[in-house]
């Protein structure tokens, strides 16, 4: 009989904490090694700018995390220990050049007469889309939730085709491997619905030329409708806080301030990691990595399993994100009033603007009209500012890691200490082009370049905010490796988790609760 915890996991990002508290559920000791000073990765809320107003420090939105799996397994413990959600029924809206907005609500009525306003055929497509809805989600859900393995995925498909049929199946297929452009092209006439459609793929890295991008703008739209969304009641770290009194309740501990340097491993199989200082911390059961690919590799020094090896080093990221933290006596005076109402406002008003922006960061250069999304949290949660003040979460998308130069033939400068205050000046240009004396309402600034997400949490390689291109070739099976989709590794008993791999970003945990659910059965 030993001390030595049934999983030592590297890493205290929220996949971590998922895959813990569902271990620790099921009465496993667990002990997570962080090496930052809190946990949570980049869902975590802080005062950034000014006393008393508070600020998601990354991930926002936690509709993922309130329908995912692991919360409707955990809800009532997660509840206990301080999980509050704070839902919207104005998820997100698009604001255009020339005046005019779209936003989506939990009201279909409303949202398709808006939709309307721009067309009417789109209207009556809206209307089909929104009837159509609950069949249509059911397989696409069906697919996201499965573990990526062939006994699975041929399961799933078996059933489809027997529910669906051939044909429907295959009409899925294709859909899942559309760009958004192709699908938005296919099914809208406005440019201005496609472009509110459009505006979620840069989310998870899917520019509007991507194969595989479809089905975001899709989920996105349907979901904000037919659900809303969600976001933290005092900050998104309310899931983190929430997760992190679970693990403590049943035995487990999350140690923060540890750097992890190895992972212990003889004979093809992981027995503990090898902190900083050089203790070793042996696990009995599993040794659980939540890091990108390429810090994987450097972990283990090598699998002996060359194609998995040169997949991790190879691995692909999508481009940066700068996120910009404002403390605010007031929200933005946008063009149309209607606006402070929801949860979020993207600025991206083409399809062509979104390509040309995303081709740009890709190259390294700095975009010269980047995308803009503009968080009101305290429209939602007026408990992140005192009395009668607001925040502002800007996402600056796209970003590079490294800078090669800019679009705009202004910034000269290409490291992001120099870069990171005329880019975020651009970025706050185009707010104030959309809501006139924007500026003159900010009581606190807080800029955050790719380069400082990174070094806040290593996973975020050039300010990736979802550990690697979500792009076909990387996706699904491949993701990160194929044949490794489900967690695990050439190395037995090491098994890798997070954004890297399947079902990837979000705030969903879905890496880490199907990880969980393999080791533990269920």
């Amino acid at each position: 009989m030993t001390n030595n915890p049934d999983a030592v996991i590297i890493g205290a990002g929220h996949n971590s904490l998922a895959c813990a508290c569902h271990l620790a559920a099921r009465g496993w000791k667990v002990a997570i090694y962080e090496q930052a000073s809190e946990p949570g990765g980049a869902v975590k809320t802080g005062e950034y700018t000014v006393p008393g107003f508070r600020h998601d420090w990354a991930a926002m939105n936690l509709s993922l995390f309130a329908g995912s799996a692991f919360h409707s397994q955990h809800a009532a413990e997660l509840s206990k220990h301080g999980l509050a959600f704070a839902p919207t029924a104005n998820p997100f809206a698009s604001v255009f050049p020339d005046g005019r907005w779209l936003g989506i609500s939990n009201d279909a009525t409303l949202t398709t007469a808006r939709v309307r306003g721009f067309s009417e055929a789109d209207a009556a497509t809206w209307t089909k889309l929104t009837k159509d809805f609950p069949r249509d989600v059911e397989p696409i859900l069906g697919v996201l939730d499965a573990a990526m393995n062939l006994r699975a995925i041929s399961s799933l498909g078996w059933r489809m085709w027997r529910k669906e049929g051939g044909g429907s199946a295959l009409d899925l297929a294709r859909f899942m491997m559309m760009s958004p452009r192709a699908w938005l092209d296919q099914t809208f006439e406005s440019d201005h619905v496609k472009a509110t459609l459009a505006a979620w793929g840069m989310h998870l890295d899917f520019a509007p030329d991507v194969a595989g991008g479809a089905v975001f703008p899709y989920l996105e739209a349907m979901a904000g409708q037919a659900f809303g969304m969600v976001l933290g009641q005092g900050g998104a770290a309310t899931m983190t806080k929430a997760m992190v009194r679970m693990i403590e309740s049943r035995g487990g501990a999350v140690h923060c301030n540890q750097t992890v340097t190895g992972i212990k491993q003889a004979a093809g199989r992981a027995f503990g990691i090898i902190l900083e200082d050089g203790t070793v911390v042996e696990a009995e059961k599993a040794v659980i990595a939540n890091v990108s690919p390429a810090a994987l590799g450097k972990l283990t020094g090598g699998t002996n399993n060359s194609r998995y090896d040169t997949a991790l080093e190879k691995f692909q990221y999508a481009p940066g994100t700068m996120m910009i933290h404002l403390a605010m006596d007031a929200l933005p005076n946008w063009s149309a009033p209607e606006l402070k109402r929801f949860a979020y406002v993207h600025m991206a008003p083409s399809l062509d603007q979104m390509a040309r922006t995303y081709a740009q960061a890709k190259g390294g250069m700095l975009p010269d009209e980047p995308v803009i999304v503009c968080g009101q949290p305290t429209v939602v949660d007026p408990s992140r500012a005192p009395a009668g003040k607001h925040v502002l979460w800007l996402q600056v998308r796209m970003a590079p890691g490294q800078i090669k130069g800019d679009a705009a033939g202004e910034i000269t400068a290409t490291d992001w200490a120099e870069a990171a205050e005329p880019f975020a000046n651009r970025a706050l240009d185009i707010l104030e082009r959309y809501a006139p004396g924007t500026r003159k309402h900010i009581l606190g600034q807080h800029i955050v370049t790719p380069a400082m997400l990174e070094a806040d949490n290593p996973n975020l390689i050039g300010g990736d905010q979802v550990c690697g291109s979500h792009h076909l070739h990387q996706h699904f099976m491949n993701r990160p490796v194929r044949g490794y989709a489900d967690g695990t590794t050439p190395i037995k008993n090491l098994y890798h988790t997070g954004a890297a791999v399947w079902p990837g970003g979000g705030t969903g945990a879905g890496p880490g609760t199907l990880l969980a659910k393999k080791l533990v059965g269920n």
